[in-house]
C-alpha cells in the first residue's frame, strides 16, 4: 500500500482554515457558509457564489465541524427595548402627545441600523419591548434568548447582573447600558456632548443660569449627560436646576409636564433648558409658548440626539448629534462577531458625538446656499 505523502505547507494552512476565515472573506454569516457547504437550498444564489469563491481562493478544506455548525445557528438576532406607558391625558396635558407612546424616533432609527447590518450577513430580526417601568422581564428576554443566536439590549432593558447571567447562555450586546465581564455595550460620548453644549451656552451666549430636563432615572445616558451639565456649570459659578420637577422622562409630552410644573411652583424659568433628547426639547418648546415665552429671546432650548424633525421645528432645534443609526449597525456587526466566537477587543465602545448649532440656543441660522451651489 502507497503511503499518503506528507502534508505540505499549503495543504497544511488549507487544513488550519476554519469556515470562520470564509466568512470573513465572502462577507457572510457563519450559519450561510456551513448551508452552502452542506448543500442546503436556503442560501440566495449571489450568497452561494460568494461562498464558494472565498473557498476557492483560500483552498479552504470543509471537515464534519461545518456540518455541525449548520443545526447550531438560526441566522437570528433578538433585539429589545422599553417602551413608554401608554397614560390616560389628564385636563392639563396636550393632546397631541396623546399617541406619543408609539411615537420612538430614536429607537426607532437604532433598530432601523441593526437591520440594515443584519440584512448584509443573512439574519432576520425578532424585535420585541416591555414597558419602561418592568421590573422583572427576564423570563421574556430568556424566551425571546432561546430563539436567537445572539441579543441586542437597548437602554436598562436588564440590570448588570441580569444581563451577566444571559450573557453566560447567548452572546449580549447593549445599547446605552453598562459592559459587564461578558457583554459589550455601545454607546456615544454623551459626556464630551454636554460639556460642549453647556459651554456654548453659558460661554458663548453668556446665560447666567441653566436647567436640565431629565430623561428615565435609570438610564446611563441620562445620568452622564447631567453630570457633565452640572461640572460644567458649577465651573461657571452656576448652580445648575435639576431634580423631581425638571424629570422629562425622554418624551415631549415629559418635557411639557416638566414647564407646567416648574410655572406652577412659580419657579423662575431659566435662561437655559438643556433637554436630555430632542423629543423632550419639543415638548418644552411648545409648553413654553403656551405661556406666552418665546424660544430663544426668553428661554434658549436645546435638545440631544439630532432626530431629523430636529431641523425642521420653528426655531430649528441646536443639539448633540449622535450616529444614531451607526450605533445600531455597530451593535449587530458587534453581535455577530461574537456569535462567530471571536473575542471583543474592548467590553464598552463609545462612538463620538458634536454639537450641531440652530437657532433655538440664539444662534444665528446657517445661511441657505442658492440653489444648485451644494451645501456650504
Amino acid at each position: 500500500m502507497l503511503e499518503e505523502p506528507p502534508l505540505t505547507d499549503e495543504r497544511e494552512s488549507a487544513r488550519s482554515l476554519t469556515i470562520y476565515d470564509v466568512a470573513r472573506t465572502a462577507g457572510v454569516s457563519i450559519a450561510s457558509v456551513s448551508r452552502v457547504l452542506n448543500g442546503h437550498t436556503t442560501p440566495r444564489p449571489e450568497t452561494r457564489e460568494r461562498v464558494m469563491r472565498a473557498v476557492q481562493e483560500l483552498g479552504f478544506v470543509p471537515d464534519s465541524a461545518a456540518r455541525a455548525l449548520s443545526s447550531r445557528f438560526k441566522e437570528i438576532v433578538a433585539v429589545v427595548f422599553r417602551r413608554p406607558r401608554a397614560e390616560p391625558l389628564t385636563a392639563a396635558d396636550n393632546p397631541e402627545y396623546q399617541d406619543e407612546a408609539d411615537s420612538l424616533v430614536f429607537i426607532d432609527v437604532i433598530n432601523r441600523g441593526i437591520e440594515i447590518a443584519a440584512e448584509r450577513q443573512g439574519f432576520d430580526l425578532l424585535l420585541s419591548s416591555v414597558p419602561v417601568d418592568e421590573l422583572t422581564p427576564n423570563g421574556k428576554v430568556a424566551k425571546l434568548a432561546g430563539k436567537s443566536d445572539g441579543i441586542i439590549l437597548h437602554d436598562r432593558v436588564l440590570t448588570p447582573s441580569g444581563i451577566a447571567r444571559l450573557a453566560s447562555r447567548i452572546p449580549v450586546v447593549t445599547l446605552a447600558g453598562i459592559p459587564t465581564r461578558a457583554s459589550v455595550n455601545l454607546t456615544a460620548d454623551n459626556s464630551a456632548g454636554m460639556r460642549e453644549l453647556t459651554h456654548h451656552l453659558l460661554g458663548r451666549h453668556g446665560y447666567r443660569s441653566i436647567a436640565y430636563v431629565s430623561g428615565h432615572r435609570d438610564s446611563p445616558d441620562n445620568l452622564a449627560r447631567a453630570a457633565a451639565l452640572r461640572e460644567v456649570a458649577e465651573g461657571y459659578g452656576i448652580k445648575a436646576a435639576v431634580g423631581p420637577q425638571w424629570a422629562g422622562e425622554y418624551s415631549a409630552a415629559g418635557g411639557a409636564r416638566a414647564i407646567q410644573r416648574v410655572l406652577a411652583e412659580g419657579i423662575e424659568l431659566p435662561r437655559a433648558i438643556c433637554c436630555a433628547n430632542d423629543q423632550t426639547a419639543l415638548g418644552v418648546i411648545n409648553e413654553l409658548r403656551r405661556h406666552g415665552r418665546r424660544v430663544p429671546e426668553d428661554v434658549a432650548v436645546t435638545g440631544f440626539d439630532d432626530v431629523s424633525i430636529a431641523r425642521h421645528v420653528s426655531p430649528p432645534l441646536t443639539t448633540v448629534r449622535q450616529p444614531i443609526e451607526r450605533l445600531g449597525a455597530l451593535a449587530f456587526e458587534t453581535l455577530h462577531s461574537l456569535i462567530g466566537g471571536e473575542r471583543p477587543a474592548e467590553r464598552q465602545i463609545v462612538l463620538p458625538v458634536h454639537v450641531v448649532y440652530r437657532s433655538s440656543c440664539g444662534c444665528r441660522p446657517s445661511p441657505v446656499p442658492p440653489p444648485g451651489t451644494g451645501r456650504p
